[in-house]
């Protein structure tokens, strides 16, 4: 965990942290999960590496996405590193309006109901079902953009059919609650749970016990909507809390739904792929008898290179401005009181030397600076630079030239001497921005 730095707990279980974080490498922000594998059964361990597994594998827009894991020795925790979503949770949301008596506005409803089904597709369609699909594991972000989370109990459903019986009572299919075999159609149920809690504040079956609660769910009855809402959405809620799990649509149905069509063309800045960019299903993680051996296992960090690129070019034109201002702030004043003049000629060589070598520092550092800005770079582009540099320096000493010609400068020869070396050990600092640089590329 050295690499991060914690800011807020987020949430915790029995055996799991989640923490607001920063990373260093790249000053993000970042959700991470801290599984305290010692206290785990060997079944409890394979699910949250299978939840590593999950999440590295599915590459959506619409589910939260994966960006490292790893096994810390000195907690002995497996450290699961997220997309961290600004807005919270659905669950916080709901009540949040509940407290108020504010309900929401459809068109808000509509927006996060069609990014779940596109972000259940992206899980059905490499044959993993969520199997927890409830408000508190759709997370929010200040865009307007929702996703899926928490795959802690997802499951890849190899014949399409999943027998353990596992999710929120509340939000849990008639056949899981008859402990029957159930597929991606189960997911569809939780769904249409969560879409009526959205639009009521609470969800479609509620009871004072367990018996009361599975002989509400399995009669499938629930209090209609509100007149304040639109007939569609209360069709589709229709459409997905149907006891048959035959008589439920498949997310590309429902996609395909006209009604949910016109939805679609309205927020066209959800409409992209919702497929997968890599059908692709990464293996089954073994658990290793020696945990410390762990992380080399597991996927391999999948951050936004772009970002860090970004971060490095900034964090290299930073230590370069803050150098060319410590040099000017260092350079001693010149002092022309009580000078021989006889040394002028000598000194004002030197005050060239010490404007040019100042000069062609600050050149430098803007070539380190295009070097890092602009890529691919190629033999055109660096001549051109090398004749901007040229001309730079030309431009320069012609001004220097000028300003001697008008008016000599008389420099106290000991200050002439120490800014002498304030340049040198400026040449040193430049030399070391020059190789973080090449280590960069």
């Amino acid at each position: 965990m050295n690499g991060f730095e914690k800011l807020s707990k987020l949430g915790e279980g029995a055996y799991s942290t989640v923490l607001k974080v920063r990373r260093y490498a790249d000053g993000n922000i970042y959700a991470l999960k801290k599984v305290k594998l010692s206290k785990l059964s060997e079944k409890e361990k394979l699910n949250a590496l299978n939840e590593v597994r999950i999440l590295a594998s599915v590459k959506s827009n619409f589910v939260i996405s994966y960006k490292e894991a790893f096994f810390d020795e000195r907690e002995s925790c497996l450290g699961i590193v997220m997309e961290y979503a600004d807005k919270g949770d659905l669950y916080q949301k709901i009540t949040e309006n509940k407290k108020t008596a504010l309900l929401f506005d459809e068109i808000d409803i509509w927006r996060i109901l069609i990014q779940c089904i596109k972000g259940l597709k992206s899980l059905h369609d490499l044959k993993i079902l969520h199997r927890d699909m409830k408000s508190a594991n759709v997370f929010l972000f200040s865009d307007g953009s929702a996703k899926l989370g928490d795959l802690n109990v997802s499951k890849v459903a190899r014949k399409g059919l999943g027998y353990t019986q596992t999710g929120t009572p509340y939000y849990a299919s008639p056949e899981v609650w008859k402990d029957q075999p159930y597929d991606n159609k189960s997911d569809i149920w939780s769904l249409g749970c969560v879409l009526y809690e959205m639009i009521t504040l609470h969800p479609p079956f509620r009871a004072e016990n367990m018996e009361g609660l599975y002989n509400k769910v399995i009669r499938g009855q629930y209090k209609k909507i509100s007149n304040k809402f639109s007939q569609d959405l209360a069709e589709i809620v229709g459409l997905l809390i149907q006891v048959d799990p035959n008589n439920r649509p498949s997310c590309d149905e429902l996609l395909n739904n006209p009604i949910i069509r016109k939805r679609i063309e309205y927020f066209k800045a959800f409409a992209g792929d919702e497929d997968n960019e890599d059908l692709a299903l990464l293996k089954t993680i073994n658990i290793p008898k020696n945990l410390l051996f762990l992380t080399d296992k597991l996927p391999q960090p999948n951050y936004d290179k772009k970002k860090n690129n970004n971060n490095t070019n900034n964090s290299l034109k930073t230590s370069a401005n803050t150098l060319i201002l410590s040099t000017q702030k260092q350079l001693l004043p010149l002092n022309i009181n009580n000078i021989d003049n006889t040394k002028n000629t000598n000194q004002n060589s030197n005050i060239i030397k010490n404007k040019l070598s100042l000069k062609d520092k600050k050149i430098e550092l803007k070539k380190i600076e295009i070097t890092n800005n602009i890529k691919p770079i190629n033999n055109n582009l660096i001549s051109e630079n090398k004749k901007e540099n040229n001309d730079i320096k030309d431009n320069l000493a012609k001004k220097d030239e000028k300003i001697l010609e008008k008016k000599p400068v008389l420099l106290n020869e000991d200050n002439v001497q120490k800014n002498e070396q304030i340049l040198k050990n400026e040449n040193k600092e430049i030399k070391k921005i020059e190789i973080i640089n090449n280590d960069k590329k």
